[in-house]
């Protein structure tokens, strides 16, 4: 039986943990809110060029996306680890984790970016972009892609304050990068203060020096404010087991992440095959409906690195309970703007094109969107927190079998031979979510992740 001292301090530590939630939400929301204005902000000012450049560089990004997600491979496996090994005081673990995750990402990153350029044409072939596109498609692959390296050490960068708690200084970066990715935008893209009117490869040229100049301050603030220095000692010999862990962590998030964006990248190329308006349509929708989603996003981010420290301290039952708060606020907040959206989404959508064909699929795909997102807060809920709890092979298996049976094949089913469009595959992405989103909450909810940290 609980005395009234195990009760106070209960709730002074449920207190706690819910200020501290709200000190990690409130800079990773605006932080990801900034890198979500990073990508829209081209589609806003190219949408005043031309849609066929906002068609283009819509199925450029599902490329760099993907790419994105490979670079996640070493960096969420790193968070994971790190909030643990915070949370548990082990200190020479997490800085031969991140040793390890940095060096590994900024070869991969090197690696990767040297393909994106050599081989951007036939990846776009691939991809089915039309004649008509290719040109547009090509400048901003090449030119993003051949730096998407830098994105690569971001990411590990951002992922190890963020496990230390230090979210600020991320959200510090993108927003000063966010203010000269505005500005170079609208030099480069119309031809303002004297620089040449460069259309798509002028929004390219912007973004990507950008993304170099982010990494380079957020390694400054890494070593000036987490960990000054990498001692060789700490990796003589070669700490193989944290690469065993990361890899045991990074192989399946990546996996399904990259799972989930190859599915995607096939749903866009049977987009493309309806017509150029579905495209635009798509790109406008997707970048106005990532703003719904993001204080799901945010809240479980900010979330699970204190559910890493409290799985490392051994605390499972506050671990679940916190998770259960969160989850509960991330579904009203997201429900109540997908239909805030829904019921704007005409004006939003006249003010990117006057097109009325794009309008009106964008309008009800909008409406369709509201049940979508009952089952991605779930997904990203779960499957986020399961990973951070060190269970990561289950959501992986879920996320695979049903993103390619149901995303793909029903969606495809729906708007292609059943006639239903972009429309009836928002149908198809819907019903792909919300069983996912059941079936993980489910999961979290049996408990069985208690057994999985590191």
């Amino acid at each position: 039986m609980m005395t009234g001292t195990t009760l106070s301090k209960q709730k002074k530590s449920s207190t706690s943990l819910k200020r501290q939630l709200k000190a990690l939400t409130i800079p990773v929301f605006i932080e990801m809110a900034l890198v979500m204005m990073l990508g829209a902000v081209d589609t806003v000012m190219l949408s005043r060029y031309s849609d066929n450049s906002v068609a283009a560089v819509g199925i450029d990004n599902q490329l760099i996306s993907l790419v994105f997600l490979v670079y996640q491979f070493f960096s969420m496996g790193a968070a994971i680890l790190c909030a643990q090994y915070i949370g548990a005081g082990q200190r020479k673990r997490l800085v031969q984790v991140v040793g390890m995750a940095l060096t590994v990402n900024l070869l991969l990153g090197l690696s990767v970016s040297a393909l994106l350029f050599l081989y951007a044409e036939a990846l776009l072939q691939v991809m089915g972009l039309r004649p008509e596109l290719m040109g547009d498609g090509l400048v901003y692959l090449r030119l993003t892609g051949a730096l998407s390296f830098f994105q690569a050490m971001s990411l590990t960068f951002s992922a190890s304050l963020r496990s230390a708690d230090k979210v600020i200084y991320p959200m510090i970066v993108t927003g000063i990068v966010n203010v000269i990715n505005i500005v170079g935008n609208y030099a480069l893209i119309f031809g303002h203060w004297g620089c040449p009117q460069l259309g798509v490869e002028g929004a390219a040229i912007s973004t990507a020096t950008c993304r170099a100049v982010a990494m380079v301050m957020l390694a400054i603030i890494h070593f000036r404010v987490h960990i000054p220095c990498f001692p060789l000692h700490y990796f003589r010999p070669m700490p193989w087991h944290e690469l065993r862990n990361l890899f045991y962590i990074g192989i399946p998030a990546m996996s399904e992440n990259i799972s989930y964006s190859l599915s995607q990248m096939v749903i866009t190329v049977f987009i493309n095959q309806i017509s150029n308006e579905a495209l635009a349509a798509r790109t406008y929708c997707h970048n106005m409906i990532m703003f719904v989603y993001l204080f799901c996003l945010s809240i479980t981010q900010g979330g699970d690195i204190l559910v890493g420290h409290l799985v490392g301290q051994r605390r499972h039952q506050a671990a679940y309970v916190l998770g259960n708060y969160f989850f509960r606020w991330s579904m009203m907040i997201t429900l109540t703007g997908s239909i805030i959206l829904a019921l704007t989404g005409r004006s939003i959508l006249t003010a990117f094109t006057d097109n009325q064909d794009i309008i009106k699929m964008g309008v009800w795909v909008l409406f369709v969107d509201i049940f979508l997102e009952v089952g991605r807060t779930a997904n990203i809920f779960a499957g986020s927190t399961l990973r951070a709890t060190g269970d990561v092979i289950y959501p992986f298996v879920v996320g695979v079998i049903f993103q390619w049976s149901i995303a793909v094949g029903v969606s495809y089913v729906i708007g292609i031979p059943l006639g239903y469009g972009l429309v009836g595959m928002w149908v198809g992405f819907a019903l792909d979510e919300n069983i996912r989103g059941i079936i993980l909450v489910r999961r979290w909810r049996s408990g069985k992740w208690r057994t999985k940290g590191f």
